[in-house]
């Protein structure tokens, strides 16, 4: 487990909080060469955090220590007195915030927002304190304001624990706390764990990666090989930098959280799964048409459609046959899929698509009672399914217009099991994409296996994909994050 310490300027300084071994002074941890031989989360909470001060010295040999520290080097050197943003450029929009609300009255008086890890006082700037907390992430920070019309940001500095008053101090205290639950809240284990572990996810996700069975295993495995894994949600993405690892079990997707931060954990040199690149690939079935096609991989014959030069429903059928299956470029459990057999739904159906996606894939469409998803870890098959349609319907998910979600059994089958050009095919195709975390899905249409999607963010559940290994599924993940992370530590 990535033991914590907090550096201050003097001991004096932190009697007004519950005393911890933790918390020692910037001379101590410049001073101690010893302090190098474990990883560290790193709390740097000197007032003077300067260019060449004792301060900026501990964020500067913490990470050359391979310490996890806030606030890295980066961040201080990103602070300059004469910085100027204005609340009604694109950030404004995008946080939908309303600057007036800043302003009790018409005058150009400043207002100062004080944030402790991201979070302030009045909670209907919670969005707004996330939001310069991922810009600069440090412990405590200080935003000016002028206006009132321009609503400008005049000043961001970062604050010392000197210049908090009695509130404040009980505000960064229980902030303090959420940001890091472990040390202030957990006994300390006996054996301190290799390693932290993040398990991003999404509680209240209607079709889930994992379901909660599966989720608890992933923790449960995780103390057994000696790692501290730990659930995080969206709300809890300000504590990414305490673990050393990310593994994301929600639907990923570019323009969402789960891209943002394994972009976060892959520039502060975590072992992340799902990584960026895989994502950007998997996601978007138009990169993974064309990845498969300069590889050589058997897929659908698919067709590009876009809104300049729509070919007629003749001239596609003509290469594609008269029923064909029209997708969104980045829908998942069949979302964003249909089926076309005629001209009247082929127009239609391009109309309502077109909303969601400058570009629109059209493939032929190759019935079949299952689809084969062969999960593939770093270029070995590692679990094998069959998923069947949903009864009655073409695909394995069936949403209905009432918000139903049906779908079709599952079969789990050993690897050494499934036909040997499935499996070979899954390898190929995954190692074109990376070495993550993906799961294939094939059909196997007379002896020839023909590459459907490749999900970068595989379904594992507990009771389907894990019925034949059970715990060694979880364990072979881990194993993979553990080895990874031995690598990073030996380099």
């Amino acid at each position: 487990m990535n033991s914590v310490l907090i550096i201050i300027d003097s001991l004096d300084l932190w009697e007004p909080y519950y005393h911890s071994d933790s918390v020692i002074t910037a001379i101590q941890y410049l001073q101690r060469e010893e302090l190098s031989q474990d990883p560290h989360l790193v709390i740097n909470l000197c007032s003077d955090l300067s260019y060449n001060s004792e301060g900026y010295y501990c964020s500067l040999l913490a990470q050359a220590r391979d310490h996890k520290v806030i606030p890295k080097v980066e961040t201080l050197n990103k602070f300059d007195n004469s910085i100027t943003m204005k609340l009604d450029s694109a950030m404004s929009r995008l946080l939908r915030f309303d600057k007036s609300a800043l302003f009790e009255k018409e005058c150009d008086c400043s207002h100062h927002l004080d944030l402790f890890f991201g979070k302030c006082e009045d909670p209907k700037y919670e969005r707004l304190g996330r939001f310069f907390f991922d810009l600069y992430p440090c412990p405590l920070m200080r935003v000016s304001f002028s206006g009132p019309q321009r609503a400008e940001i005049c000043n961001i500095r970062l604050l010392s624990l000197t210049e908090l008053d009695d509130r404040q101090q009980d505000l960064f205290a229980g902030s303090l706390d959420l940001f890091n639950k472990k040390v202030w809240r957990q006994p300390r284990s006996k054996k301190p764990a290799r390693y932290d572990l993040a398990i991003f996810y999404d509680p209240e996700e209607l079709l889930p990666p994992s379901n909660k069975s599966a989720l608890k295993l992933f923790l449960n495995e995780a103390r057994k090989m000696n790692v501290n894994a730990e659930l995080l949600t969206a709300d809890d993405a300000s504590r990414l930098m305490e673990f050393d690892a990310l593994f994301i079990r929600q639907t990923t997707a570019v323009n969402h959280i789960t891209y943002q931060l394994a972009q976060k954990a892959q520039q502060a040199d975590m072992v992340v799964i799902d990584d960026p690149a895989s994502i950007v690939c998997c996601t978007n079935k138009v990169y993974l048409k064309e990845l498969m096609d300069r590889s050589a991989i058997p897929a659908p014959r698919s067709i590009l459609l876009f809104r300049e030069k729509i070919p007629s429903y003749e001239e596609v059928s003509e290469y594609l046959g008269r029923t064909m299956v029209m997708k969104i470029p980045d829908g998942s459990f069949s979302i964003g899929v249909s089926l076309v057999s005629s001209d009247k739904e082929y127009i239609a159906l391009q109309e309502a698509l077109f909303q969601h996606s400058s570009v629109l894939l059209i493939q032929e469409f190759m019935p079949t009672e299952f689809d084969w998803r062969i999960g593939v870890l770093n270029g070995e098959c590692i679990y094998a399914c069959k998923y069947y349609m949903a009864r009655g319907h073409w695909q394995i998910y069936q949403h209905k217009a009432s918000g139903l979600t049906k779908s079709g059994k599952s079969e789990t089958v050993p690897v050494h099991q499934v036909p040997s050009q499935v499996t070979r095919i899954a390898k190929k195709v995954s190692a074109a994409i990376g070495k993550g975390l993906y799961g294939v899905d094939i059909k196997d249409v007379d002896g020839q296996a023909v590459v459907i999607e490749v999900n970068d963010n595989p379904s594992i559940d507990h009771g389907v994909e894990d019925k034949i290994l059970g715990s060694e599924l979880y364990r072979i993940i881990l194993r993979e994050f553990i080895a990874r992370l031995n690598k990073k530590r030996r380099a």
